[in-house]
């Protein structure tokens, strides 16, 4: 039994604490530093045996993380387990604490924008794009460390700030914000078309097939259909137009898990890709390819994507709060 002296736990040297309950954010917030900590050992160890030589081929790139891996990529994994140790023992609230958590977090999730091709190969096979198993296994793990110290950093600070929503409380209605990014998505996506078609689609050559043809119609229906739909009533209530689902909720994972999942790959993607451009360009080592496309539709189509995203991802935020219970 622990022996307690005016108020101090002899065991542990630390201030008496009332009894023990669940942790404020949930028992994700309570088991992610742990989680963090066996990560950070596991991966860090393969990062560091890959980093010392021993790393594959991972075709078609050459690279599992970008635009960095090798001791980049070991010094931030190795940033994260001290955090993580440091978001429990930290009991007050200090705000460089929580900064470098999120900043290593983001960095780590930052790291793996190859997963939006990953995705894309997966769920439509006959594209062509080439998923390599070691190299999607790797970047999964990255993102996951980035995810459980976000996890951790935000239990920290519900439990030195209250248990209160990162992202805000429920909302009653769809606010104009909401409205406006994603008006601002399908913006993007259009964007992008008019500079494919001011490329001239006859000069570049088209494939055709089911998955392309997939591919095109699911292009279509995240770029106008989905932020739309994230907005408006028809996304929360199945239309009467719909059959036998008329009338019917819908379920809210349908549009969020599109709604997150391709906003924040089209973000982190297109966000590192556009800033790889922009250097090459001012260090004039921009490479042409095969000249089919020239560096202004680059200019145009990847911030173009970069808007898409954005707006996904806030207008997703939104119907986040207001479909929550």
């Amino acid at each position: 039994m622990t022996r307690r002296r005016h108020g101090i736990d002899v065991l542990s040297r630390r201030p008496g604490a009332p009894p023990a309950g669940p942790a404020p954010g949930g028992i994700a917030a309570a088991w992610a530093p742990s989680l963090v900590l066996l990560w950070a050992l596991g991966y860090g160890g393969l990062r560091v045996h890959w980093a010392l030589g021993g790393a594959p081929e991972f075709p078609p790139l050459g690279t599992d993380l970008f635009p960095f891996a090798g001791w980049g990529a070991v010094a931030l994994v190795g940033a994260a387990a001290p955090l993580a140790v440091a978001l429990v023992r930290v009991d007050r609230w200090w705000w460089p604490l929580t900064g470098a958590a999120w900043g290593v977090s983001v960095a780590l999730m930052a790291l793996c924008p190859l997963l939006l091709l990953d995705a894309v190969g997966l769920l439509i096979p006959g594209l062509g794009l080439s998923v390599d198993p070691v190299g999607f296994a790797s970047r999964a793990g990255c993102l996951a460390g980035g995810v459980l110290l976000a996890v951790a950093t935000d239990g920290y600070r519900r439990r030195c700030r209250g248990d209160r929503p990162l992202f805000g409380g429920r909302l009653a209605g769809t606010p104009r914000w909401a409205r406006v990014a994603a008006y601002l998505a399908v913006a993007g996506c259009l964007v992008r078309l008019a500079a494919q078609y001011a490329v001239g689609m006859a000069e570049i050559p088209i494939a055709t097939g089911p998955a392309v043809l997939a591919f095109e119609a699911g292009f279509l229906l995240a770029g106008l259909v989905l932020p739309l739909a994230l907005v408006h009533g028809w996304g929360r209530v199945f239309p009467r137009w719909v059959p036998v689902l008329a009338g019917r909720r819908v379920p809210r994972w349908l549009l969020l898990g599109p709604g997150f999942g391709l906003g924040l790959g089209l973000v982190g993607y297109f966000g590192v890709g556009t800033g790889q451009l922009a250097v090459e360009t001012a260090t004039g080592s921009w490479d042409p390819g095969d000249g089919t496309y020239p560096l202004w539709f680059f200019w145009v189509s990847m911030p173009a994507y970069l808007v898409w995203g954005c707006g996904l991802t806030v207008a997703a935020l939104a119907y986040w709060r207001r479909t929550r219970s």
